[in-house]
């Protein structure tokens, strides 16, 4: 038992110094983003990206999930089977931010877009709406250069506000909420999504009509 525990606490020191890696990958891509909102804003007056957020799994979490996966614990191949390890949140105020924003990002040379969920396109069946991108970017370390996997989830104000409080409800109904809750959610999701398209039409109408 004693033996097992020491065990435990080696990996989860190990996985620790591991996760650097995506610390730093989080920091490169936060750069990337904070440089074309602020050249955005300055050229077409307009900043595409509302706020930004970011989070690196804790090493509990990570073991927790490579365990219900049935995946090994080995901290050289967690990248392998984990994509969301590394998470960054870019919320936006229109749906054409969202898209204009993964568009910036595929334009630059050394990320590379290994996969697209597209939620706003087609909801999931709670009415959760969200552009998520699996990513790779390079880590220049001082002996080598890592290409790490950082999730990537694009939504407007409205659809993370949405997404947050259905997120608490929840968490009070430890995940069974009753039949009726789950329709009411599904039909606020429905006034977000209306609320994006009625902003988005303004949006269009402002420019349309030459003003920045």
């Amino acid at each position: 038992m004693v033996t097992d525990l020491a065990d435990h606490l080696g990996v989860l020191r190990d996985l620790e110094r591991r996760l650097l890696v995506y610390k730093f990958a989080i920091e490169e891509l936060m750069t990337k983003l904070r440089i074309l909102s602020e050249e955005f804003d300055s050229v077409h007056q307009h900043d595409p990206i509302e706020h930004i957020t970011n989070r690196v799994k804790k090493p509990e979490g990570i073991l927790g999930k490579l365990q219900r996966k049935g995946f090994p614990p080995d901290l050289d191949t967690i990248g392998d089977w984990l994509d969301d390890i590394a998470g960054v949140r870019v919320i936006c105020p229109f749906v054409s931010d969202v898209y204009r924003v993964k568009e910036m990002l595929a334009r630059q040379h050394d990320v590379e877009i290994l996969r697209t969920k597209d939620y706003i396109a087609q909801p999931k069946p709670n009415g959760y709406r969200s552009l998520h991108l699996i990513i790779r970017i390079p880590v220049f370390l001082s002996d080598r250069v890592e290409h790490v996997k950082v999730e990537v989830q694009l939504r407007t104000i409205a659809m993370d506000f949405w997404a947050t409080l259905e997120h608490k409800l929840f968490y009070k109904y430890d995940d069974h909420p009753p039949a009726d809750f789950v329709g009411e959610l599904m039909s606020t999701a429905m006034i977000a999504a209306q609320l994006d398209d009625r902003m988005e039409s303004l949006h269009r109408r402002i420019h349309r009509d030459g003003h920045q």
